[in-house]
């Protein structure tokens, strides 16, 4: 496990996140309330969220929103899995980031594709 708490979750969205967000153009033009708002956002869809409804986030510091719309669960080799959508507003312009996370056996998330 990686600690408890917001600790924990933000430790586990950031391997959800971190194959499509971290190191891209998008993830350059976030600060960090941005990025760990976005990571939390998507953690609670790939966990929890219903497909095809959008989990959204918003920084009011920043001004940059989002949403992540997660599709429907499947299993590969045992993993539970998930596609998602991120669509990340900076400057009112969209960002759209496309990808699929399993979940590990230690209960993070990682971005497979």
């Amino acid at each position: 496990q990686v600690g408890q708490g917001q600790g924990r979750v933000l430790a586990t969205v950031a391997g959800a996140a971190i194959g499509a967000l971290v190191g891209s153009e998008i993830g350059r033009a976030l600060d960090e309330q941005d990025r760990q708002r976005a990571y939390a956002a998507q953690y609670s869809a790939l966990e929890q969220g219903r497909p095809g409804v959008p989990v959204a986030w918003q920084n009011p510091q920043s001004g940059k929103y989002g949403q992540v719309v997660p599709g429907p669960v499947y299993s590969v080799n045992q993993s539970t899995c998930r596609e998602y959508t991120h669509t990340i507003y900076i400057d009112g312009r969209p960002e759209v980031l496309r990808g699929t996370a399993c979940r590990q056996p230690d209960g993070t998330w990682r971005d497979v594709g």
